[in-house]
Order: C-alpha cells, then sequence, then structure tokens
C-alpha cells in the first residue's frame, strides 16, 4: 500500500498541470468566444460538479477509490482529445460545453476519491501528522510542475515564440493558439498511468449488493455529518466565499494582465510566481496548523484574499502585477488546511463522501460566483454601449472585494467557530 503516496502525488502532479492554465481567458477569447460565453462555461463546469460530486464520493467508499480514480484520469484524457480538437466554427462552442462537462466530470471522480485512498493508505497510529508531511510533499512537487507548466504553457501560446521555434514566421493564429491544450492532452497519460498502478486501500469496501442503495446511505449519513459538525459546517462556508472569489480572478487572470499592460509573454512567468508561492506555503501552513487554531489560519487567509482582491480594482498600469502576492499565497494555504482538519476530523468509512462535500461547496460557490460575474458584466455593457471588452472586464473586477466583504460580514454576523477547531 506504501507505492498508493507517491502514486498519488504523481497523479495529482500531472493531473492538475493545466499547461493553458495562464493564458486560459484570452485562449477562449481567441478562439473566438466573449467573456459571457467563456463565463457560462465556468458555469457548465462548476454545475457539473455540483451534480456529479457527492454521489463519486459515495461510490468511491463502496466500490473502491482506484475505480473512481481510474474513470477520472480516463475522462481527462476524453475532455482534453475534445478541448484539442474541436474545429472553429458554429460548432466550437458546443464542443467546448462538453469539453466543460467531461472536465467537471474528471474533476467530481477523482475529487475525495484520490485523498482517501492515500490517507487510507498510512500506516500506524500517527497518521494525521504522516499526513501533514504527504500535503507538504505534493504541494512541492505539485508546486514544481506547475512553475514548468506556466513558464512552458505561455510560451507555446505566443505566435511569435513559435514561429521562431518551429522556423515559420508566419504561423497561423489557429495553428498555435492551442499548443498549451495539446501539451496537457499529452500529460494525461501519465495522470492515467499512475492511476492504473494505485492499489485500493483494505478500508474501502467493494462489489456491494445494492450499490445505489448503499451510495444513497452514504450521502445521507455523510450529510448528518456535515451539517451536525460545527466545525465542518465553518469550514466549508470559509471554503466557498474564499475559493470562489480566488478562483473567478484566477480564471480571468490573463485579462487581468492584459488590461495593465503586461505582455503575454509575462504570463507564464507570473503563472510561475503561484508555483514559487506553493513552496513557501507548504511550510507556513504545515506550522500553522499545528501552532494555530482554525480561526485564526482562516482569518489570516481571509485577511490576505481581501487586500489582493482590492488591489484588482485600481488595476494599476504595470504595478497593478502585486496582486498576485496575497491572492497567489491564500490559494495553497486554504487548500492545505482543508484537506488537514478534514482528513482529521473525519472517519474512513465516510472519508471519500466527505470531502466530495467539499468539492460541492467551493464549485458550487464558484458557479454562483461565475454567474454573478457574468451578470455584472452584462450589465456594464447594456449601461454602456460600446465599451471595449477591456474596459468593461477592468469595472467589473470592483464587484469581487465588495461581494468578499458582504459574504464575509454575513459570515461573522451568523456564525463563529468553535473552540474545539484548535486543533485536528
Amino acid at each position: 500500500m506504501s507505492r498508493n503516496i507517491p502514486l498519488f502525488i504523481a497523479f495529482r502532479v500531472f493531473f492538475n498541470a493545466r499547461f493553458y492554465y495562464p493564458v486560459l481567458g484570452v485562449l477562449f477569447l481567441d478562439l473566438g468566444l466573449t467573456l459571457e460565453e467563456y463565463a457560462l462555461l465556468n458555469t457548465v463546469w462548476a454545475a457539473t460538479i455540483l451534480l456529479v460530486e457527492i454521489p463519486s464520493g459515495a461510490l468511491a467508499d463502496l466500490v473502491g477509490r482506484k475505480v473512481m480514480v481510474v474513470a477520472a484520469a480516463a475522462l481527462m484524457v476524453v475532455e482534453m482529445g475534445v478541448f484539442a480538437f474541436s474545429p472553429p466554427g458554429p460548432w466550437l462552442f458546443p464542443l467546448l460545453i462538453l469539453n466543460r462537462v467531461l472536465s467537471g466530470l474528471a474533476e467530481a471522480c477523482a475529487s475525495g476519491a484520490d485523498e482517501a485512498l492515500a490517507y487510507d493508505s498510512l500506516a500506524g497510529d500517527d497518521r494525521d501528522a504522516q499526513w501533514r508531511d504527504v500535503l507538504s510533499r505534493l504541494m512541492r512537487w505539485s508546486s514544481g510542475a506547475f512553475f514548468v507548466a506556466m513558464i512552458l504553457g505561455a510560451l507555446v501560446f505566443d505566435r511569435s515564440v513559435m514561429g521562431t521555434l518551429l522556423g515559420l514566421p508566419g504561423l497561423a493564429e489557429g495553428a498555435t493558439t492551442r499548443w498549451p491544450v495539446y501539451l496537457t492532452l499529452a500529460t494525461s497519460l501519465p495522470a492515467l498511468a499512475c492511476a492504473l498502478a494505485m492499489r485500493e486501500s483494505g478500508s474501502a469496501k467493494s462489489g456491494p449488493a445494492h450499490p445505489i442503495r448503499g451510495a444513497l446511505a452514504n450521502i445521507a449519513a455523510g450529510a448528518r455529518f456535515v451539517f451536525s459538525d460545527p466545525r465542518i459546517r465553518m469550514l466549508l462556508l470559509c471554503a466557498v466565499l474564499f475559493d470562489s472569489m480566488v478562483r473567478i480572478f484566477l480564471t480571468f487572470a490573463s485579462n487581468y494582465y492584459r488590461l495593465i499592460g503586461l505582455p503575454e509573454f509575462v504570463n507564464g512567468f507570473l503563472g510561475s510566481l503561484y508555483a514559487v508561492f506553493g513552496f513557501v506555503a507548504a511550510s507556513v501552513a504545515r506550522r500553522a496548523a499545528v501552532r494555530f487554531s482554525a480561526g485564526a489560519v482562516l482569518t489570516m487567509v481571509g485577511a490576505m484574499i481581501f487586500i489582493g482582491l482590492t488591489g484588482l480594482g485600481f488595476a494599476v498600469p504595470f504595478w497593478g502585477v502585486w496582486v498576485i502576492l496575497p491572492i497567489g499565497l491564500s490559494m495553497p494555504l486554504m487548500q492545505y488546511f482543508l484537506s488537514n482538519y478534514l482528513n482529521a476530523w473525519t472517519e474512513s468509512g465516510l472519508r471519500a463522501t466527505v470531502l466530495s462535500f467539499r468539492g460541492v461547496a467551493i464549485n458550487l460557490g464558484y458557479g454562483l460566483a461565475g454567474l454573478g460575474f457574468a451578470a455584472v458584466t452584462a450589465a456594464i455593457r447594456r449601461g454602456c454601449p460600446g465599451l471595449p471588452e477591456d474596459a468593461i472586464f477592468g469595472h467589473a473586477l470592483w464587484s469581487l472585494p465588495a461581494a468578499f466583504l458582504f459574504g464575509a460580514l454575513l459570515l461573522a454576523v451568523t456564525t463563529r467557530i468553535p473552540a474545539q477547531t484548535r486543533r485536528p
């Protein structure tokens, strides 16, 4: 079972290091989509995860976590194939919707199942401490892979760079736009190989007589656990607020860099800074989880996010790039704390199911935030006809810190973090 740990880390690295991330927003726009269509694609992705996440987690606890991890890797291969080879024209948007559905299914199958499989592969009585070490290793490896993906993805997206490398200065736009997608399709194959090489943990049940009935029972048990434990409730509510606002920025990061006047090739170098932040966060998060209460670390992460989102609204030419520092640090910190506390507070038989509630919560928040942001851009477009896309985007950025502040105040008024969340 010990080989599951390095395979889990390798699977996460190949599954998540997407070369098109540094140019995600401009990639879709350059393919011919509008801001509203792009936001709708992300909402479809989040809605798919929302519908499938909890059932997939419950099935993972019943029929085996490896089955779901292999399914996730296979779906990644298919989704990237659709993305890479969708032809331009009237079929492009429908095929990209299919891509988002497949991507959501892949995320839902992997979320919770891979983590539960790895956690239950740990031996001994100090699994919580071992898991913190695994999370630190995962963050470092993922950060290194993310560094490479950001640099390389942005470089191959740049038409002048690819034209020079291939000796074709006049390389057509359509031929170069999807190079980051082709590279991600290539990395989906080793992700599938890692999934196939994993071994099922002994805690997972196999071959239940009534898998659907058993899955529904697990979902009900997981829901009772999540909604009855004030620690879990508060943690997930904070995750919804924090993750949704940060991911809206990350989704439109390349648009923001274009707005403040940065050349496209810089996107990869900026994206690589997020990898550096991951290295820093790995050490900081491990010490903070041991020394401070959950309330303290959540307050710290929330303050960082609000400072970064407020800076976005000013969109200072060139110097506005400073916002990636607080925002870039907050995301890996939140991911670490979520995994650390949820695994420590959840029993093995419900682990994948409860972890799937995490996925549902954050993707529900992301989907609603995406719809809200699309509504804001549409309202600005109606109010200011003829306003360029970049100007519409710049005005819409102020909605992010406003929404975050409202959500944080609502949480502060209606909930509180129990004292027993001091340590897992």
